[in-house]
């Protein structure tokens, strides 16, 4: 019997859905447009597939889902849950409240049941004072029915996590299992406002990642589809609902790295520069052992700076809808508003108003769609320095996301990349393979499932070989818990960093496993 995966990537333009053979080959594959509630423009796309493959459907056993419900409901603002942010910290953090930083309206909408109580650890693992349990337990209660998930942050907790392990039982042991307990040890690194606030907007999308994979296990459930869902997260690799639902946060710019993962498989290539066009912007992002490069950097997400992992990427504000301006004087400029899905509709090719890179593209005879007549009256030498222009914006973001100036092979990808030329500067060869137009579709269908731990070990009591296997074997069975197959686990990647500063000879080990899905099991509802 053949088995068959669908990879599902929701973008901000278009969703795009793919069928997948057991040999990864694509057996149908479509762009539908993103919906308003998201689960319509999902459903749309994975219908279309289905009945363009018209496979048994008893045969479709995965189903992998790259969502932007998180990054949409942390940027708008919208369907958060009601949450308790607690810091253990005193008396040595009171100088800096949480959420410090943070946009006004986002503080409003997540600051209204914050508490600092004593505890924490010191950077070598001592503890500040003992863990308040008697304030956990008044905190608990006093929280009971007003919120449905808790942050708990604790100081140095990736150094030692007892404080946190602990208040997460008392608030369990009151609240209940119902209630979402989010720990600042799972989610960030070392800085304690970085990790905070990611740990809070983990906290803060719960209900929002619960909501999306009940609509797409009941979407497929709708067309009479029994398969195991599994989630993109944003190092290129998968994890299952249940992990999801617990760090939705992980979800939040997937979509690019979907793209990557694509482009790595569908170029047959581990090392190289990938170009994601869609109908808004472009994504310019690193392939490293054919996996994205992490951002070293602390991440800003809807007004709120954090340090848990993140693909290095430059977006810039270039798409397949981007509005083109001409002046009078012959001046223009490119974006970075866009028609965005309504391309269709607006753009001069199709009969609108509106001047779009794709029209530009199609004037200068560079790419065939909609009606060039529509476009045959635009002064050509004009739009070559309009085309040129747009060119030096992919040129430019290449550039910078280069460590050193020696020429490299880059991949071309997503529905907008039509509008690039064959050589670029910098490149060492274009390569636009096929099936690009939906590469993030595949990325999220033929992604891996990865665990990872980032964790403080101080040399002196453990030994630095006992330490590496310890974050080895904690990166197993993370990777397991997210529904990767034991037989089939790599380690594929090992960061190991002294932390001079830090007595006991401390270094701070972070390890990544990934392997295979494990085999097919019936999928719950959460």
């Amino acid at each position: 019997m053949s088995i068959y995966r669908i990879g599902i990537d929701v973008g901000g333009t278009h969703t795009d859905a793919v069928l997948l053979d057991q040999n990864n080959q694509v057996v149908s594959e479509t762009k539908a447009a993103t919906t308003e509630d998201v689960a319509t423009g999902i459903y749309n796309a994975m219908k279309k597939i289905i009945d363009d493959a018209n496979v048994p459907r008893d045969q479709i056993k995965y189903a992998m889902l790259g969502t932007t419900h998180c990054t949409n409901a942390i940027v708008e603002r919208k369907r958060l849950n009601n949450i308790a942010s607690i810091r253990i910290g005193a008396p040595a953090t009171l100088a800096v409240k949480p959420l410090i930083g943070v946009l006004d309206d986002l503080r409003a909408a997540l600051g209204k049941h914050v508490y600092l109580i004593r505890g924490g650890h010191e950077f070598d693992g001592r503890e500040i004072v003992d863990l308040e349990e008697e304030r956990l337990y008044e905190i608990a209660y006093e929280i009971k029915g007003k919120v449905d998930s808790v942050a708990i942050t604790s100081v140095f907790s990736p150094v030692t996590q007892s404080h946190e392990q602990r208040a997460g039982e008392i608030l369990k042991e009151v609240l209940g299992e119902d209630v979402a307990i989010s720990l600042s040890s799972e989610i960030g690194s070392v800085g304690l406002l970085e990790r905070e606030n990611a740990t809070i907007l983990n906290a803060a999308v719960v209900n929002v990642a619960k909501t999306a994979a009940d609509g797409f296990i009941n979407a497929l459930k709708a067309e009479g589809i029994d398969a195991r869902v599994f989630f993109g997260q944003n190092d290129g690799t998968l994890m299952s609902v249940e992990y999801a639902v617990k760090y939705p946060i992980f979800t939040v710019a997937c979509g690019p790295t979907n793209s990557l993962r694509g482009a790595s498989y569908l170029s047959d290539l581990s090392d190289a520069i990938v170009v994601d066009v869609g109908g808004t912007t472009s994504d310019v992002g690193v392939l490293v052992q054919s996996f994205p490069r992490e951002s070293s950097l602390a991440v800003e997400i809807g007004g709120a700076r954090t340090n848990f992992r993140m693909p290095d990427l430059v977006s810039i504000g270039l798409g397949g809808g981007t509005i083109v301006r001409i002046q009078e004087n012959g001046e223009f400029t490119v974006g970075p508003d866009s028609v965005g899905y309504r391309l269709p509709e607006k753009g001069l090719i199709f009969g609108g108003d509106t001047l779009t890179t794709t029209d530009v593209a199609v004037a200068l005879g560079k790419v065939e769609l909609g009606d060039p007549a529509k476009v045959a009256h635009l002064d050509k030498s004009l739009l070559e320095k309009v085309y040129q222009k747009m060119v030096e914006l992919v040129e430019e973001a290449i550039d910078k996301m280069k460590t050193s100036a020696a020429p490299v092979p880059v991949i071309l990808v997503g529905g907008g990349s039509i509008l690039l030329p064959e050589t670029l500067k910098g490149a060492s060869e274009v390569i636009r393979p096929q099936h690009s137009g939906v590469a993030n579709a595949i990325g999220s269908a033929i992604s891996q499932v990865s665990g990872q731990v980032e964790k403080v070990y101080t040399l002196d009591t453990i030994g630095r070989e006992k330490a590496l296997e310890d974050a080895k074997s904690i990166a197993r069975s993370e990777a397991i818990n997210a529904g990767a197959d034991p037989e089939s686990l790599v380690i594929v990647d090992i960061e190991d960093v002294p932390l001079a500063y830090m007595p006991g000879n401390a270094t701070r080990i972070r390890v990544k496993a990934a392997g295979e899905l494990a085999q097919f099991q019936a999928q719950q509802l959460v």
